[in-house]
Order: structure tokens, then C-alpha cells, then sequence
């Protein structure tokens, strides 16, 4: 009786076998030409999204580049008082000083050109560009403000 026994233990855990590979084998169907249809288009809707989300909206554009360009316009003004100030003064003005209003100058050049050569589409990363022109934007802030500050202590 224990070789049937054995036999049948054997038997048994052979057909459970045969039960997992062939439950196995039914649940590896090939997609349907539906599943595959619906992943591809959730694949396109991803890249889509994302196509979307580096552009900025018409509104946004636009809103952004008027500030910039007011931001822009009100420095050329500053700079322009400058200018005039250094030479009404009579007075001879420090050359680092003249330099620093310079370098304004070319840093404000440089911010219009980026507003003005910038496109809006799909291929432009709109997050990284918003950042980096409003970190220029506060760089000539700051230089405005340490403009008048004499550090040489």
C-alpha cells in the first residue's frame, strides 16, 4: 500500500502540475487587437501631454513676454536716468561705476533678445525658459540695487 500510495501522491501532484501550466498557458493569450489599440493610444495621449505641458498656452505666452517686456522697457528707462545723471554731474565718475551701468545695458540687451527670439512650441522647454528669463530678471534687479552701493570699504 505505500507504493500505491506513492503512486498516487505522484499521480496527484503531477495532474496539479498539469492544472498550473495549463491555467498558465490560457492566461498568456495574446492581446486583443483592442488592448494593443487602447495601450497605443495611451501612449500617444502621454506624449501628447507632455508636448503639451513644455509649451505655454497663447494667454500665458503672452501675459509672460507683456511683464517681460515692461520689466525690459522700465530698465532701458533706468539706465537711460543714468546715463543722464553721469553727465549732468559734471563731476568725474568712478569708471568701474560707468562699467557697471554698461553691463546693465548689455544684461538687459541680452534678456530682450531671449524674450524676443524665443518660440513658443512643442520643440521649446516653456518651465526651463520661464525660469531662466525671471532669474535674469532678478539679476538686473540686484544690480540695479548694488549699483549706488560703494563696497570699497
Amino acid at each position: 500500500m505505500t507504493k500505491q500510495l506513492k503512486i498516487s501522491k505522484t499521480v496527484f501532484l503531477l495532474g496539479v502540475a498539469m492544472f498550473v501550466v495549463a491555467t498558465a498557458f490560457v492566461s498568456c493569450k495574446p492581446a486583443t487587437q483592442e488592448e494593443i489599440e487602447a495601450k497605443e493610444n495611451l501612449k500617444e495621449a502621454n506624449e501628447e501631454y507632455i508636448e503639451a505641458k513644455k509649451a505655454a498656452t497663447t494667454e500665458e505666452w503672452k501675459a509672460f513676454k507683456n511683464s517681460g517686456d515692461s520689466i525690459i522697457n522700465k530698465n532701458n528707462e533706468r539706465i537711460a536716468e543714468l546715463k543722464l545723471k553721469m553727465k549732468n554731474t559734471g563731476e568725474s565718475i568712478d569708471a568701474k561705476y560707468e562699467k557697471n551701468i554698461e553691463a546693465l545695458e548689455q544684461k538687459n540687451k541680452d534678456l530682450k533678445s531671449k524674450m524676443e527670439t524665443y518660440k513658443n512650441d512643442a520643440n521649446a522647454d516653456w518651465q526651463s525658459f520661464k525660469r531662466e528669463i525671471n532669474h535674469d530678471i532678478n539679476e538686473v534687479g540686484e544690480a540695479f540695487k548694488n549699483l549706488g552701493v560703494d563696497n570699497k570699504n
